[in-house]
């Protein structure tokens, strides 16, 4: 499954067929998954404003305890990569069951502090008395769904170090229309209420880990790999993973910064806020796209000891970067007067929200270099730096943002701060980029 080295003869074309056929089911299935939450919200809405209220509670609880385990995906993919381009396929799918263990270990420990803390997390998170017993009950349900979602991320990331981004798309409009189906006859047709939205989620994500288990077990039959835990390989995997879990964390941090900032604005603020972040994570779900092919095509490049390779997909990666940031940039300037009407009809908002959505639009280049080179660097297994440049990257932010208020300015100056803390983002990872430091070669490094 080893690819040769781009020529100099046309490696840009190389290059991009590789990054669009792993780029564009990448994004499919990123998209996917938050409509899980859109189709709930959706089903439950209808059952009264309480039990919606519940719902929003508890999936913002599991979410952050999903995606700070992000990491089993990355490491993951990399790790499976250095393998596959160094033509080892049976190491590589061990490597990727490590994972997997590490991920149902990570998940059985997740649920054994969840249930017990559901409703003090809850309250933790300003529930009402009247939405606080179905946010309790719906969190403490779909944890038991968390071992099968982390197990989907790693499994993801197996897939992806595999050159594989299809079948994850796959199993991700299965996946989502399971849940569709089962909210609605769990939740109308059995009577469960929001308790039946939550068990559809449970077997919904049960389903997604099984469908991608049946995948690498096939490939591990195949390639004489074993199945068996392997203390050892998780542990390394865990090892693995801290860093980037450090990194998560630290960018988790920035984002409940501005949220907490935008609250002290005033409610106009904290609106037009959620309004502009939620159009900027879509905007990183298409660049974050990018940087999936680049973890898995450099990660192939440096197992097969080609650093050139690796230089010059990297290279081409960060011109893709840059020209769809400027796409998108131009994107949200050209839309803007179809998609505000569809989130506020509210004219105070509109005006807080527009000239913060303009520094968005602007700085959508600088995010496109800043996603594509943290993917590249997590191909090449660079975690250690890319925890201590988000570390820096927290420290100048955190004291811009919080002087926001003191100093009379307002959202706009909300997402200044926050396209600074991306240009700091950026030149940390350019300056790795160009020392060269992160090309390692070899199956590990």
């Amino acid at each position: 499954m080893t690819q040769a080295p781009a020529t100099p003869k046309g490696p840009g074309r190389l290059h991009d067929r590789e990054i669009i056929a792993l780029a564009v089911p990448a994004f499919g299935a990123l998209v996917a998954e938050p409509l899980f939450v859109i189709v709930d919200s959706a089903v439950v809405g209808h059952l009264g404003t309480p039990q919606l209220a519940g719902l929003g509670i508890a999936a913002a609880l599991l979410m952050t305890a999903v995606s700070i385990f992000v990491f089993l995906a990355y490491a993951t993919t990399a790790a499976v990569a250095r393998r596959v381009g160094a033509g080892d396929l049976p190491a590589a799918i061990r490597q990727g069951m490590d994972g997997i263990w590490l991920a149902l270990l990570l998940g059985v420990a997740v649920i054994a502090v969840t249930l017990p803390t559901a409703p003090w997390l809850v309250q933790l998170f300003g529930a009402s008395d009247t939405a606080a017993p179905y946010a309790t009950t719906y969190l403490r349900i779909s944890s038991l769904s968390i071992p099968a979602m982390l197990i989907v991320l790693a499994a993801t990331g197996v897939l992806r170090g595999l050159q594989d981004t299809r079948t994850p798309l796959y199993v991700a409009i299965g996946g989502f229309t399971a849940n569709a189906g089962l909210n609605v006859g769990l939740v109308y047709g059995a009577g469960l209420g929001i308790a039946g939205s939550a068990w559809g989620t449970v077997i919904a994500q049960f389903a997604m880990a099984v469908a991608y288990l049946v995948v690498v077990i096939r490939g591990a039959r195949l390639h004489g790999a074993s199945l068996r835990p392997d203390a050892a390989g998780i542990r390394a995997s865990a090892q693995a993973g801290v860093p980037l879990l450090v990194r998560t964390l630290s960018l988790r941090a920035v984002l409940m910064i501005a949220t907490a900032v935008a609250a002290r604005l005033g409610d106009t603020n904290i609106a037009a806020h959620q309004i502009v972040l939620s159009l900027w994570s879509l905007m990183a779900f298409a660049l974050d796209a990018i940087a999936i092919a680049g973890q898995a095509i450099i990660g192939r490049y440096l197992g097969a000891n080609d650093a050139k390779g690796a230089r010059e997909a990297c290279r081409r990666m960060v011109q893709w970067g840059i020209a769809s940031g400027v796409v998108l940039g131009i994107l949200i300037v050209a839309l803007r007067p179809l998609f505000i009407p569809l989130f506020t009809s509210d004219q105070a908002v509109r005006d807080t929200l527009l000239p913060a959505l303009l520094v968005v639009a602007i700085s959508q280049p600088i995010a496109g270099v800043v996603f594509i080179l943290d993917g590249v660097l997590m191909g090449a297994g660079d975690g250690p730096y890319l925890a201590g440049a988000m570390l820096v990257t927290l420290a100048v932010f955190a004291p811009v943002a919080l002087l926001v208020p003191a100093f009379g300015g307002g959202l706009t100056a909300l997402w200044c701060a926050m396209t600074l803390m991306m240009a700091v983002r950026m030149v940390t990872l350019w300056l790795r980029m160009r020392s060269g430091r992160w090309i390692v070669t070899g199956a590990t490094r």
